[in-house]
C-alpha cells in the first residue's frame, strides 16, 4: 500500500491570490493571513500575485484566468460575503463555490475556496481573526481563526501533495 500525503513547505513556484473588494475590512485581514502564512513558510513575496476584483462573483472569473496562465502552482480565493434581507447570498455563495471547485479540477492545480459565507458579521470577524483555526468539528476546544492562514496552509500542503503524485506516477 503506498499512501501519499503532503506537507505545508514552501514550493518553488509562484502563488496566485484572488481577493474580493467587497467587504474589504474582512478581506483584506484574509489576505494578510494568508500572504504571511505563505511567507513564514518561505515563499518569497515575489512568489505571490494578488488581483483584487470588486466582489465575490467575479472571484472565479479572475481566479480562472490566473489557473488557466500555467504561472502558479496554486490559486488561493478569498471573499466574505454576508447575509442580506435578501436571499442574494445564497445565489453568489452557490455560484462561487462551484465554479472555484470546478478550476481546480479542469486546471490540475490546487485552487482554494476562502471565501467566507457567513450569516453575520461579527461571525465573518470571526472568521479573519488572527490565527490559524482547528482542523474538525470534533475538537473539544475548537477556534475559528482565519480562513485565509487556512486556505495558505491549504494550498502549500496541496501543492506538494500534487508533485508528489506526479513522481509516483512515473514509476512502475
Amino acid at each position: 500500500m503506498n499512501i501519499y500525503q503532503g506537507d505545508i513547505t514552501a514550493s518553488d513556484g509562484w502563488f496566485a491570490i484572488v481577493v474580493s473588494r467587497f467587504n474589504q475590512s474582512i478581506t483584506s485581514r484574509l489576505l494578510d493571513g494568508a500572504v504571511q502564512t505563505l511567507t513564514s513558510h518561505g515563499v518569497s513575496e515575489d512568489q505571490i500575485d494578488v488581483a483584487w476584483v470588486p466582489g465575490a462573483f467575479e472571484i472565479p472569473t479572475v481566479a480562472g484566468c490566473m489557473a488557466n496562465s500555467g504561472r502558479y502552482v496554486a490559486v488561493i480565493c478569498l471573499g466574505a460575503v454576508i447575509r442580506g434581507e435578501t436571499t442574494h447570498d445564497q445565489h453568489i455563495n452557490r455560484a462561487v463555490s462551484t465554479a472555484v471547485a470546478q478550476l481546480g479540477t479542469r486546471c490540475g492545480l490546487p485552487v482554494l475556496f476562502g471565501v467566507l459565507t457567513c450569516n453575520t458579521l461579527e461571525q465573518a470577524i470571526a472568521r479573519s481573526g488572527g490565527q490559524a483555526a482547528t482542523t474538525g468539528k470534533d475538537i473539544p476546544e475548537k477556534r475559528t481563526g482565519n480562513k485565509g492562514i487556512d486556505c495558505a496552509e491549504a494550498a502549500l500542503e496541496m501543492v506538494d501533495l500534487m508533485a508528489k503524485l506526479q513522481t509516483a506516477g512515473g514509476r512502475r
